[in-house]
């Protein structure tokens, strides 16, 4: 039986709160980021309707044409995907948050599109915890050092860390990423500053989020157990 999004949603709510409550948690400190890649305007205000805390897209062509559909409606977005630099003046501004800041380069090119259009846009630091060659995002060790710079970007506030881990194979295989990621967050707080508030910690995803919330996940990012397989044969380039 197919089931429709606003059941998937209560069953993820049901799943999240009984992760949290295994491991001592409150599970009102997670909240729950529909991950809208592939799927339209209708199906974006239904997940709404349904209660998630907020909407994430990967796809600036896609992010682009949901606003001019007002999609997002009475939900925050986030961009979630991976932001070339020439697409940032399409995103800044336009976004509650940036999940997926993955280089120096791009915080820069945020940081100065912010500045001129007068905001501080909110981001959090997409770190490569597998140390994966074919993903970006900045090396764990790479994170620490960084912390000392963002004084330089007062037109951003890094609000904490995003990270996608391997593919799992089996449950539990990504705990050791999670727990790695937990504590890289709680290593950051000492370098809190005017523009740092290292309040989220974004990992978790359909087929692990309950092992990144037993590791103290703030947000997990869920598509397909949300809005059902998604048909790559559709997608086309930004």
């Amino acid at each position: 039986m197919i089931m429709s999004i606003a059941e998937n949603v209560a069953r993820v709510r049901a799943e999240m709160e009984a992760a949290a409550l295994r491991c001592g948690r409150n599970p009102k400190e997670i909240k729950l980021c529909a991950a809208t890649k592939m799927n339209d305007a209708k199906a974006v205000r239904q997940a709404i309707a349904a209660g998630v805390d907020c909407c994430g897209e990967n796809r600036v062509q896609e992010l682009t044409a949901k606003l001019a559909e007002n999609a997002y409606a009475g939900a925050p977005v986030h961009f979630i995907g991976h932001l070339q630099t020439n697409k940032v003046k399409q995103v800044v501004g336009k976004v509650d948050l940036i999940q997926s800041v993955d280089s120096e380069r791009l915080l820069r090119a945020i940081n100065s599109e912010a500045a001129r259009q007068g905001i501080r846009q909110d981001i959090l630091l997409e770190v490569n915890i597998g140390n994966e060659e074919s993903k970006s995002g900045f090396r764990p060790e790479e994170v620490l050092p960084l912390m000392e710079k963002l004084g330089e970007f007062s037109n951003v506030c890094m609000n904490g860390l995003m990270a996608i881990p391997p593919i799992s194979r089996f449950p539990g295989e990504n705990l050791q990423y999670f727990q790695k990621m937990f504590q890289l967050s709680v290593d950051i707080r000492e370098k809190i500053n005017d523009n740092v508030l290292v309040n989220c910690l974004s990992m978790g995803m359909s087929a692990d989020y309950a092992d990144a919330i037993s590791c103290g996940s703030t947000m997990i990012r869920v598509g397909t157990a949300i809005f059902g397989a998604r048909d790559y044969s559709k997608l086309s380039s930004n």
